[in-house]
């Protein structure tokens, strides 16, 4: 096994069910102490919420909502004057639900948070806005509301794909403009294991059109429910599939048979292999550990992937500077059996 590098790699690994070491106690200090008992929810509730700005001087918005009885903590990135008046941004001046000029890139983290915190897809990136939302959860896995970690199991993965699909279409275009034609999804680790599991098969098609997608990052499942009008978004919408020689051992089957699933998926929908190969792609290319496409490090290796997007998502050649491949894009038609170096 590699070792660890990092806080955001151990708190992956804890929660997709692998044992890590447990938080040493306090010596003494009763403060230390009592951040040790908190749930990381409480935790992340304890970080203040407000406006501040992004890495390319655009603004961020931190906010809440209540979703279907779920509280949603979500981040918005953009021009200021792409936020609603409503959203008490100062220099904002679009109405609510104006449709506006700007994509959505709406990320969900990995088990644990960190790339809530991190928010590695802030900013404005090729005609798309930033969203990261955290989960609803005590340990702030998407998928289970509650308890410890469970591997790929995910209980509540069916009501945080319903309350991502409602905050995406009743929620985000009260507070900012966005074109709805132009909806990306994101997924890392165990925010992918939702996205693929029970967001695509069950809520892509409302958002299906030819500039929306799903990248899933360091993790996958097959369809947990029922497919609902697949031919709605199979023809449409871009699907990649991102991970790496050393995959953490419980998704290097799980990753694979997603692949296949949503290429039978398209298949059934009438789609050629050359048009399913357009739309659905898979790279395992970079020698790392769960979610090390730099071959480097957890939160690095998730950045590197989120700052080259739109070569991925976008219509780009697929080129990414780290990743030793001329192109990530590779049809999953043939290579839906990925093979693996290693564990992590």
């Amino acid at each position: 096994m590699r070792a660890i590098s990092s806080l955001a790699a151990l708190l992956a690994l804890s929660a997709l069910g692998l044992a890590v070491p447990s938080p040493k106690k306090g010596k003494g200090n009763g403060a230390a102490s009592s951040q040790q008992q908190q749930t990381p929810q409480q935790q992340a509730a304890a970080i203040p919420q407000g406006i501040s700005q992004a890495t390319d001087g655009s603004t961020i918005l931190d906010t809440n909502a209540t979703v279907n009885g779920l509280n949603l903590r979500f981040k918005i990135s953009g021009p200021a004057s792409a936020f609603t008046t409503a959203s008490g941004v100062a220099g904002s001046k679009a109405r609510a639900r104006a449709a506006g000029t700007l994509g959505l890139n709406i990320l969900l983290h990995g088990d644990g948070g960190q790339s809530f915190f991190d928010f590695p897809n802030q900013a404005v990136q090729n005609g798309l806005m930033g969203v990261v939302v955290l989960a609803p959860s005590e340990q702030l896995l998407w998928g289970q509301h509650a308890g410890p970690p469970a591997g790929l199991s995910r209980v509540d993965g069916v009501a945080d794909a319903q309350a991502v699909a409602d905050l995406v279409s009743t929620v985000l275009p009260q507070l900012v403009a966005f074109d709805p034609a132009q909806l990306f999804f994101t997924g890392v680790s165990g925010g992918s294991l939702t996205l693929s599991g029970f967001f695509i098969p069950a809520q892509l098609a409302q958002f299906a059109a030819p500039g929306t997608g799903v990248l899933l990052m360091c993790g996958a499942l097959e369809p947990q429910v029922d497919v609902v009008n697949a031919s709605a978004f199979a023809g449409t919408s871009r699907i990649h599939f991102q991970s790496t020689q050393q995959e953490l051992a419980l998704l290097q089957p799980a990753i694979p048979a997603a692949i296949a699933a949503y290429e039978a998926e398209a298949r059934a929908a009438g789609l050629s292999d050359a048009q399913i190969g357009l739309l659905q792609t898979v790279d395992n290319t970079p020698d790392g550990g769960h979610c090390e496409f730099d071959e480097q490090g957890f939160s690095s290796g998730i950045q590197l992937i989120a700052d080259n997007f739109a070569s991925i998502m976008q219509g780009g050649d697929g080129a990414v500077e780290g990743i030793n491949a001329p192109t990530v894009l590779t049809s999953v038609v043939g290579n839906e059996d990925l093979q693996f170096s290693g564990a992590s």
